[in-house]
């Protein structure tokens, strides 16, 4: 087992950059958003720039690093078959299955701005992009903590987490009407 730890290193890594992907691709479709209540020639040059940095980052960074990641959880999951016994791993496991179904719903956002088919207002796309957030402090907190009583303490930290985020969101939200409104 002297390769495990270059295995989980790999694993890592495409976990940070797959983060990274499902973190920026719903801010650039904020800005996506938004760029098409823009008049004329603003509004083409923005969603024509927004369309290729969208498409790159979604599938030269987000979709590989999904699959890397996998691939890696899966080789440590051989390796270490004892861990499917844990009930760490297993509420672990449910949690990556939902931030699959995310991911595949922001995939399918993704080929509608694509399409410039817009049906969620920049509002939505900002709580959209906390979801990420929340599966990334569920999935750590459980990799790192893997007991019981702390996963009690985990949802209501997440829980804390996400009054706080919204919080935070609608703070932003006056923050920027009022600024919008000081400009004009």
């Amino acid at each position: 087992m002297e390769y495990y730890n270059y295995i989980k290193s790999l694993h890592l890594i495409f976990v940070v950059t797959w983060f990274a992907g499902l973190f920026y691709e719903p801010r650039l479709f904020i800005y996506h958003i938004e760029a098409s209540k823009k008049s004329s020639p603003a509004k083409e040059i923005l969603e024509k720039q927004l369309k290729v940095m969208s498409r790159r980052l979604w599938y030269i960074i987000t979709w590989p690093s999904a699959i890397l990641a996998t691939i890696f959880a899966i080789w440590l999951l051989i390796l270490m078959p004892e861990w499917l016994y844990q009930s760490w791993m297993l509420i672990k496991i449910g949690f990556i299955l939902l931030l699959f179904a995310y991911h595949l719903k922001t995939h399918q956002m993704f080929l509608e701005l694509q399409r410039d088919e817009i049906r969620y207002s920049s509002n939505f796309m900002r709580i959209w992009n906390e979801g990420a957030t929340l599966f990334l402090f569920a999935i750590v907190f459980l990799a790192i903590v893997k007991s019981a009583i702390h996963w009690i303490f985990m949802v209501l930290g997440t829980l804390g987490l996400i009054v706080f985020l919204m919080l935070a969101i609608k703070l932003y939200k006056r923050w920027r009407a009022k600024s919008v409104a000081d400009e004009n």
